[in-house]
């Protein structure tokens, strides 16, 4: 695969990405998110988003920790998450959500396989803020590891499925 067409698929899985709805997944996925809203409306969870110091640090973003030397592409845009971009290289986008609960970073990744041919990899690294950050994280693990997750992984390659259609001449 060349340069080009990697670049392009992993754009597409950025776009993907980007243009998740997580109101729109499955039944539980929606009960959980709308559980979650309502929680973080009544107790302020979402007043200051991504405003709030990074734990342990001054600064609001890691984007005024990155290297000045790092060749990073306009930031662009989450589309409808609720993360802010970090930076965007070729292979990689990383994106931060910052509220009363947590500073989190999400990661994609486009990683080559040993046949030539790439794939997505997604993490999230997680770092508790104020009283409720350690209590809130682990009461919703549960959730995200057994009901969000999957159901986000499928409605990804549903749309990844849906695109390689849409190219097919």
């Amino acid at each position: 695969m060349d340069g080009r067409s990697q670049r392009r698929e992993f754009g597409d899985l950025c776009r993907i990405f980007a243009d998740l709805d997580p109101n729109s997944d499955s039944a539980p996925s929606r009960i959980l998110f709308a559980v979650r809203h309502r929680l973080g409306d009544r107790l302020g969870w979402d007043s200051n988003p991504n405003t709030l110091p990074i734990p342990g640090c001054q600064e609001t973003s890691l984007r005024d920790r990155l290297p000045a030397d790092l060749p990073v592409d306009a930031p662009g845009s989450a589309g409808k998450l609720p993360f802010r971009p970090v930076y965007r290289l070729p292979q990689e986008w990383a994106l931060e959500l910052s509220n009363s609960t947590v500073h989190a970073v999400l990661h994609l990744g486009w990683v080559p396989n040993p046949d030539g041919s790439y794939h997505g990899q997604m993490g999230v690294y997680v770092k508790p803020r104020g009283l409720l950050g350690r209590p809130y994280m682990a009461a919703i693990a549960p959730f995200r590891h057994y009901v969000i997750y999957p159901a986000l992984v499928r409605k990804i390659g549903k749309a990844w499925c849906d695109r390689a259609t849409d190219n097919v001449p």
